[in-house]
């Protein structure tokens, strides 16, 4: 299992855009890719729970990638929420 923390920068947070952008993200991925904030933990890849969660900017979220490519989902969704997020 892979593991990194981020704080969201973006001013706006994790709003639909973002959120369906995650998705499209973690289903390149045959890993099983979670985000976490505060107790709270769902499937990167459903949009819609992702914009449950309410991350604004200044949240920090944790995100779990388990699977037979997790080293390289790992490596390419942390250069994305540095890139987007």
């Amino acid at each position: 299992m892979k593991q990194f923390s981020y704080t969201i920068k973006a001013a706006h947070g994790i709003h639909a855009i973002p959120a369906a952008l995650l998705a499209q993200e973690a289903n390149k991925y045959n890993s099983f890719i979670s985000i976490i904030k505060s107790s709270t933990e769902t499937d990167m890849a459903r949009p819609v729970k992702v914009m449950a969660m309410s991350i604004k900017q200044g949240d920090t979220v944790t995100i779990n990638i388990e699977g037979e490519d997790e080293d390289l989902a790992a490596m390419e969704l942390e250069a994305f929420f540095r890139r987007f997020l």
